[in-house]
């Protein structure tokens, strides 16, 4: 327990160094938790011992998948299904020219340029197809985008995208049981109860001190996403579907929902992006530069110019087309899920994981840092007057927190 205790305060002590490095830097904390857990991997297994992090723990490892899945969830909360039915059109062209140009063209160069086998090559067309849904909430979150009907059509399109994801990983190389029908008609019958159950809850005991939402979130959340890994599915994705139908439930408590971000984002999600940037091996870049590059240019100009075009169709302005499209063009929850898919079932080598995951990572950095850096559609973002009732709930949830009042 000692042992456990100092990994996880030296894993928070990133987690703080991040936040204020983020801060003066003014760019997306996650990114910077990122690129602090890429370095700080690196440092650990030089001056100390290999993975002395401890990032394949057994408990870490839970965590950061848990703050995966809430985040995700949080990322369903803020597209309800009617702004979903809204912006149809828009999502669903741009979530698959999002997945298809780089899937084939990721799965090309590593077929015909790199040499990689059959499997090897569509297995890399399918980790560099997704976009990272994490990420982009994060940032999301952190502009105010969220609250704007351009950010929800991003994070709309996203899930499009990581949909064909899980769906081609699965045709592709997951089985077809039993196991799978028992998941999806068991996830069908569980969200469709859900907002009814959850409302019930609320109503029932919602303005008790018992913290019932969290507790039943949490839940069901764990219990799809047992049944999505006992299926060979991911649990992030009933996550999204729940959020999804939870929306217009949970969102009528908007200091509820403050209170899940502060769990998800202040203690869980700095475990998930830190962790993801201890997978990259920096000695394993360094010994063949050439083919992170390629890879990486590979992801990125495909997604550029398969939906530079099709954006186009929905938004005229130049700033916001390029927002979309770099925004749509990061990876990491998906790419490294599949990417770890492919070394456990041995489709991919050691090596050729390692190329992957950093293309992925990479993917959420660079291409974030310059659509924040330059294209960045400020015009869009929530008008200064609206931030006297965010100020106003900040007092007020201050308020009703100091009386010991509200559920949690």
């Amino acid at each position: 327990m000692e042992q456990t205790y100092a990994i996880a305060a030296g894993w928070l002590a990133l987690a703080v160094f991040s936040t204020i490095l983020a801060s003066h830097l003014r760019v997306s904390m996650a990114l910077v938790e990122i690129c602090v857990g890429m370095v700080a991997a690196f440092a650990a297994d030089r001056l100390l011992y290999p993975n002395a992090l401890g990032a394949d723990l057994d408990w870490l490892r839970f965590i950061a998948s848990i703050g995966a899945v809430l985040l995700t969830f949080l990322a369903g909360a803020e597209l309800d299904p009617t702004a979903m039915m809204a912006k149809l059109r828009e999502v669903t062209v741009v979530g698959l020219f999002g997945f298809f140009a780089p899937f084939l063209g990721c799965a090309a160069l590593a077929r015909f340029v790199l040499g990689w086998d059959g499997p090897a090559s569509w297995l890399a067309g399918i980790a560099l197809s997704t976009t990272s849904m994490a990420v982009v909430y994060a940032v999301m979150l952190e502009s105010g985008f969220n609250r704007t009907e351009f950010g929800k059509g991003i994070l709309g399109a996203c899930f499009v995208n990581d949909v064909g994801t899980v769906i081609a990983l699965g045709l592709m190389f997951a089985p077809f049981t039993y196991r799978t029908v028992v998941f999806l008609g068991v996830s069908v019958v569980v969200i469709a109860l859900l907002p009814l159950i959850t409302s019930r809850l609320i109503a029932w005991y919602g303005n008790r001190t018992a913290a019932i939402r969290t507790k039943w979130i949490l839940f069901v959340l764990c219990g799809l996403g047992a049944l999505a890994l006992w299926s060979g599915s991911e649990a992030v994705l009933p996550a999204y579907i729940a959020g999804m139908v939870l929306a217009k439930t949970i969102s009528r408590d908007h200091f509820y929902v403050r209170r899940l971000r502060t769990l998800t984002i202040g203690f869980l999600t700095p475990f998930y992006f830190l962790r993801a940037g201890s997978l990259v091996s920096l000695p394993a870049l360094a010994s063949a530069p050439l083919v992170f590059l390629a890879l990486f240019s590979a992801k990125t100009a495909s997604k550029v110019f398969g939906l530079f075009p099709i954006i186009r169709m929905f938004r005229q302005d130049g700033k916001e087309r390029w927002y979309y499209t770099l925004m749509m063009s990061t990876g990491l929850t998906f790419g490294t899920i599949s990417a770890l898919y492919g070394l456990t079932h041995d489709i991919v080598t050691q090596e050729q994981y390692s190329f992957l995951v950093a293309t992925v990572i990479a993917s959420a950095v660079i291409p974030t840092l310059v659509a924040n850096a330059v294209f960045l559609p400020r015009h869009l973002l929530p008008i200064a007057d609206e931030e006297i009732p965010q100020l106003e709930d900040d007092f007020a949830e201050t308020t009703e927190s100091s009386n010991g009042l509200g559920d949690e």
